[in-house]
């Protein structure tokens, strides 16, 4: 058992610039998520992750959940589980379905399906997916665009998901339960 601790840095703690990023996601989420302060005890990291995280993507919000979901599975952050539960269903997805995302699948709803069996495959596979995960994905309505942008929506997940995985800072979301 590992006893290093890493604590969350404080907003007054960290530089200026991290302190105005941090602010700017206070006033959108209504409080600075454990997770980004912690990105904040880099000098750099904080504003290429939001960066990378914020620019525009072919795939839209419910589209990035779906991914966000089955990635942070995969990888077993308990955290961006948690934040993504949540966010997910702020984009208008049942407990039901999220459950049925982090499994890898979407059967009510085709295209997310593919989506999803998309960055399982890609996730499990370390990208070297089925000829017929490719083509049911480009079957369902998505393009070459979609899945670029699929590929890179799962590196800056799994980014997170390794951030958490090592620091392990308090989840401050509510906490999902594993899958069965």
């Amino acid at each position: 058992m590992r006893n290093i601790k890493i604590d969350v840095p404080t907003k007054s703690s960290v530089s200026e610039e991290n302190k105005a990023i941090l602010e700017k996601i206070e006033g959108g989420v209504g409080f600075i998520p454990n997770i980004y302060a912690t990105y904040a005890l880099s000098k750099n990291a904080l504003a290429r992750y939001t960066a990378f995280a914020n620019g525009k993507t072919s795939l839209n919000n419910k589209e990035k959940e779906v991914v966000n979901l089955v990635v942070s599975q995969i990888n077993g952050c308990t955290y961006c589980l948690a934040a993504h539960t949540a966010i997910g269903k702020m984009n208008g997805f049942s407990e039901e379905e999220i459950l049925e995302i982090r499994k890898g699948a979407a059967t009510f709803h085709p295209k997310f399906d593919a989506l999803a069996k998309l960055a399982k495959s890609v996730m499990e596979n370390a990208g070297k997916i089925d000829d017929a995960v490719l083509e049911n994905f480009f079957e369902a309505g998505y393009g070459k665009e979609n899945l670029v942008d699929t590929i890179v929506a799962i590196g800056e997940k799994t980014i997170t998901n390794m951030l958490h995985n090592v620091t392990k800072v308090p989840v401050d979301f509510p906490e999902v339960a594993p899958l069965n």
